[in-house]
């Protein structure tokens, strides 16, 4: 068996407990797209590349993740996913430092996509390459989990 090095560089196993979830929950509601704390500063601190996602009478921009897929599931309310197709002008994504991720791009529109709504217990998967874009007119609640493209 093989012995794994640099152990020291591997995140922690960790607990998400119901507490912290409900409290991730009992967040009051706001205008926008935003992921709920404190969920989200201990996904940050414990690298777990888990949120809960709320989006409130907003559409989203269309985008695609070549490194990572999501993982959503509907925990609260309706949203509706445009998915596959193509970006319609295309740009590539601004960091807050001013430097572009050339991972991920944006975009206005998809066209000639699939559109689906989710609600409460549904899942959608989106791989990685694959556009992908979300509204919704009232509160909707997701869990969005982003798993990495494994490179060789």
């Amino acid at each position: 068996m093989a012995q794994l090095t640099h152990m020291e560089n591997l995140p922690s196993c960790c607990v998400i407990t119901k507490a912290l979830l409900d409290q991730t929950l009992a967040t009051p509601s706001t205008q926008g797209k935003r992921m709920l704390e404190p969920l989200k500063a201990f996904s940050a601190e414990n690298k777990i590349p888990l949120n809960i996602l709320e989006d409130r009478e907003v559409a989203n921009e269309a985008e695609v993740h070549m490194h990572e897929a999501d993982l959503w599931y509907c925990l609260e309310g309706e949203v509706r996913f445009t998915y596959g197709g193509e970006l319609v002008d295309p740009w590539t994504k601004k960091l807050a430092d001013g430097t572009e991720d050339p991972r991920e791009l944006k975009a206005k529109e998809i066209k000639g996509g699939s559109q689906t709504v989710l609600r409460p217990g549904d899942w959608l998967w989106i791989p990685a390459g694959q556009p992908h874009q979300h509204s919704a007119e009232g509160i909707a609640r997701l869990v969005i989990i982003k798993v990495p493209v494994k490179t060789v």
